[in-house]
């Protein structure tokens, strides 16, 4: 599924429209390069799990957890990863298979860990079609 976006608000709406539906256990990947709008879509998210505290990217702690909404919401952000083996030390099986929603910034860092049912959002800029332009591909929609 490809949706296109051409403003800020546009891409944080499709994060909120997404999580509003999101069940626990689901586990979603999103790539894209630096300036694409990453957290964007995530704060979208968040917004939509209820979660009315400031969102900002993990990049220094991996994950961040988000409690306050209908469910948990776990962000992490595995740009920093180094080395597989701090995923296990993290602990993450406890996030991906617990009772929240998972959304794994740069997620094809750790292809391997990431389970088959996994949502990937890829979120592409085009600046021949405007500064503010996403195309957001979702990959695996019957998901979610």
């Amino acid at each position: 599924m490809i949706i296109e976006t051409f403003s800020e608000k546009e891409t944080y709406e499709l994060g909120r429209r997404l999580a509003e539906n999101a069940e626990p256990g689901q586990i979603f990947s999103l790539i894209g390069d630096l300036g694409t709008g990453k957290t964007v879509f995530t704060k979208g998210m968040a917004a939509g799990l209820g979660i009315t505290e400031p969102v900002s990217s993990p990049t220094f702690t991996i994950v961040q957890v988000y409690e306050e909404g209908r469910m948990p919401f776990y962000h992490f952000d595995v740009y920093r990863i180094g080395d597989i083996e701090e995923m296990d030390e993290i602990g993450y099986e406890d996030y991906f298979y617990g009772d929240g929603i998972c959304l794994v910034e740069w997620a094809n860092l750790i292809e391997e860990l990431m389970p088959e049912s996994t949502v990937t959002i890829r979120i592409e800029k085009d600046l021949e079609k405007g500064f503010d332009y996403r195309r957001i591909t979702i990959d695996n929609p019957d998901a979610y």
